[in-house]
This record gives C-alpha cells, structure tokens and sequence, in this order.
C-alpha cells in the first residue's frame, strides 16, 4: 500500500494473490511437503533512486515495482528462493547497475543482478563466517532467474535467514545475515 500520511489514507494498493494468479505459471509449484504457500509479503526494500522497490513473498517469488507517479507497476517478478523470501535489500552500487540482495528461509543468501542483459556471473572471492567453519558453507553461481535478472552468488547459509545487510567494512564489500542463533555471519563479497 502506498500512503498519504497527511490525509492518512491509502493513495494506492496491489493483493500479492490477485497477481500470482494472473501469472502464467499458476499451477502452484510448492516446496515438498508444502500443501499451500500464498504470496504474503515479509519483506520490501527501496532502490536508491527512489523510484523502484523489491517486494519478497512467502512463494518464493521477488516481485519489482516501479513507481509511475501516484501509481505503482509490476516491473518483473522471478522465482528466487524455494521456500519464502524473508528478506531483500538493494546493495547501493554504481548508478548503472542494481544489485539486490535476497535471503530465504530456505537458507540461502542470493545476489541478483536486476535490470540487465544476461551476463557472466563473476566468482565470488574468499568469504568469511563468523560463527561456522568456512569448510561448511557452499557458494555456488545460480542459473539465470529472468532474462532482466541473473543470479550473481548465491551462499549456502544453512539457517533461515531473518535480516540481511549489505555494507562497506574496510573497504570490502560485505553481508550482513542473521539468523536464528545469537550471532551475526559475515561473507566478503569482493568486487562486484
């Protein structure tokens, strides 16, 4: 929903259901031992241009909308994740490229390249994890989501992921995950 909080009022609204329906593949591909995974929103970031925000939804799906005036329109949408996607976040990069960062509780941690041609995923360079040995986690390259969307990186968590952040520490480019446990994991994401 977007507000007008002077009048307090919705200006305009969209229902995740009516638009999975309208989707081509409704023939409600769920995880197994999943009887029913509706698109409930859990998470929205807002691009820095102000202008595009990324919703993540329990179907495992990461819906992009662009702002067009008073009125917001479905820009793409690409399955991310097996289970639901608990968290996005953009990654502030150079004004050319969108990155957008995505956690699920299906463990994984995922770096999407938004807006562009399909391109070479690059290697990820060394990670560290604060609270597991590095032998344990996996960083594997995902196939490409969307012809407007390749998937860069995607980590191997392992814990559903409650919070993601992307960041800048030393000069390197980080995430940020937190999960369930009492700790905060970070992997190194080098150049991107």
């Amino acid at each position: 929903m977007l507000w007008n909080v002077q009048k307090a009022r919705p200006l305009w609204l969209t229902n995740l259901q009516h638009l999975a329906q309208d989707e081509e593949d409704t023939d409600l591909h769920q995880s197994p031992g999943q009887l029913f995974n509706p698109p409930l929103a859990h998470s929205l970031s807002i691009s820095n241009c102000g202008n595009v925000f990324c919703c993540g939804a329990e179907d495992g799906k990461i819906r992009s909308f662009r702002i067009t005036g008073t009125r917001f329109e479905e820009d793409l949408c690409f399955k991310a994740h097996t289970q639901g996607v608990s968290q996005v976040s953009f990654l502030e990069q150079d004004p050319g490229q969108t990155f957008l960062l995505s956690g699920g509780n299906d463990g994984r941690v995922c770096l999407w390249v938004l807006g562009k041609d399909t391109v070479q995923p690059q290697k990820p360079q060394k990670h560290l994890h604060s609270k597991k040995s590095t032998s344990k986690v996996k960083l594997k390259h995902m196939t490409e989501a969307s012809p407007r969307v390749t998937s860069s990186l995607c980590i191997e968590h392992g814990e559903k992921v409650n919070w993601i952040l992307g960041a800048e520490l030393q000069g390197s480019k980080v995430v940020l995950v937190a999960d369930p446990s009492n700790a905060i994991s970070m992997y190194q994401l080098g150049e991107l």
